[in-house]
């Protein structure tokens, strides 16, 4: 049997309009391009605006229709001003994707206070400032796809990186939480766990050898994964394709959190 039409329309985003937080590079910008070639209309999101006109110039050179949206995700003030604005001047964010994040990497018993801080409000705190406030029109208008970018640290961990990990099992609670009082608004809000990407987040282990050799044999897949690996899961859950998937983590990792 082929593909019909009708199965193809399940999953495309054509009229549709998303914002990604944190998409000048990485995870964010592969995203956001993969949302944009299944025909939505893009909103790059970042605090360092040169950074994102660049991202915004390559997109539109692909053919993408995109926005550039200036603000710093943990500051909830500044982030439900330019989400107002933006709904106002230009029209309904229809998709979010809450990928701002960051790492830092330092034994427990070390790990400095005000990183463990800055974790917090980046990781956990922005997809609670952003939800919010996107969510509100969502609820208004009856309809919205909310995807909260979690990890494999979601369900494991590794030394030297326990707050990175408890603000990962955050995102995966918080958006359980989303589904369970929004559900009921027409608004699907999941996550996706990616593993080990190949990303500027990434870079200093992707540099070395030792853990690379590791994350070979300890992935199933048995490498890295590339970022573009990410689009289809995050298409399917902007889509009318998962209408009914409500407070799920989808685990995209190569099989490491199903191996032993």
């Amino acid at each position: 049997m082929g593909v019909t039409m009708q199965t193809v329309n399940l999953f495309s985003l054509t009229g549709r309009r998303a914002l990604v937080t944190g998409s000048s590079q990485g995870i964010g910008f592969a995203l956001a391009r993969g949302l944009a070639n299944a025909g939505a209309e893009i909103v790059l999101n970042g605090r360092d605006s040169a950074k994102l006109e660049a991202a915004a110039k390559i997109l539109a050179d692909e053919g993408a229709t995109v926005h550039t949206l200036t603000f710093d995700a943990t500051d909830h003030e500044a982030v439900r001003a330019a989400i107002d604005g933006f709904e106002e001047k230009t029209g309904a964010i229809d998709i979010l994707v809450n990928n701002a994040g960051m790492q830092h990497r330092t034994e427990l018993e070390n790990f400095p206070a005000d990183a463990f801080e800055r974790l917090l409000q980046t990781n956990i705190a922005s997809v609670f400032h952003v939800g919010q406030a996107v969510g509100r029109h969502m609820i208004a208008r009856g309809a919205g796809k909310i995807i909260n970018i979690a990890s494999v640290q979601t369900a494991l961990s590794r030394p030297g990186i326990a707050p990175y990990t408890a603000t990962k099992g955050a995102v995966a609670n918080l958006t359980k939480g989303m589904a369970t009082d929004w559900a009921k608004y027409g608004v699907q809000c999941n996550a996706i766990a990616p593993g080990y990407f190949d990303t500027p987040l990434n870079a200093a282990l992707v540099a070395d050898p030792e853990f690379t050799t590791w994350l070979e044999k300890r992935t199933p897949a048995g490498r890295w994964g590339n970022v573009e690996e990410l689009v289809g899961a995050c298409v399917f859950l902007s889509s009318p394709a998962s209408s009914f998937v409500n407070g799920h983590t989808l685990f995209v990792d190569g099989g490491i959190t199903a191996s032993l």
